[in-house]
């Protein structure tokens, strides 16, 4: 478990653009773990994690002029019922709040997956699951 970095990119919803990004990021070496696309009608926001933030900043800073960044927590979690409610019971008992979440599994169930966490203090979140 550890906190990262996310970087939300803007995007205008039509053909080819998430796919400019893609490449961009992809020519640049740099290997996406965790991705989320949200439509928000004439426009959509990308949420990626990787492990070289550094350089995703940079080819961010090339190639589009509308993004963010902010930390997230990256979570392995079991695939098995009740993982994350107990997980999000943990949070809730010290009043962490979680502004978003995504994350993806084998739907067979088993094994882990990788969540990502938005949480209002990634810092007093990490302390308190790794204790």
């Amino acid at each position: 478990m550890r906190v990262e970095t996310q970087f939300s990119v803007f995007l205008i919803n039509k053909p080819g653009v998430l796919g400019s990004v893609a490449s961009a990021l992809g020519e640049a070496g740099i290997n996406l773990f965790a991705l989320s696309l949200s439509d928000l009608g004439e426009h959509g926001v990308l949420r990626l994690v990787c492990k070289d933030a550094e350089k995703t900043r940079q080819v961010l800073r090339e190639t589009h002029d509308r993004w963010t960044e902010t930390d997230v927590l990256v979570i392995p979690l079991g695939n098995e019922p009740g993982a994350f409610a107990a997980l999000t019971q943990k949070l809730a008992h010290e009043r962490i709040n979680v502004i978003y979440a995504y994350c993806t599994a084998n739907e067979d169930g088993g094994g882990t997956c990788t969540a990502i966490f938005k949480v209002a203090d990634p810092q007093k979140a990490l302390e308190l699951l790794s204790g």
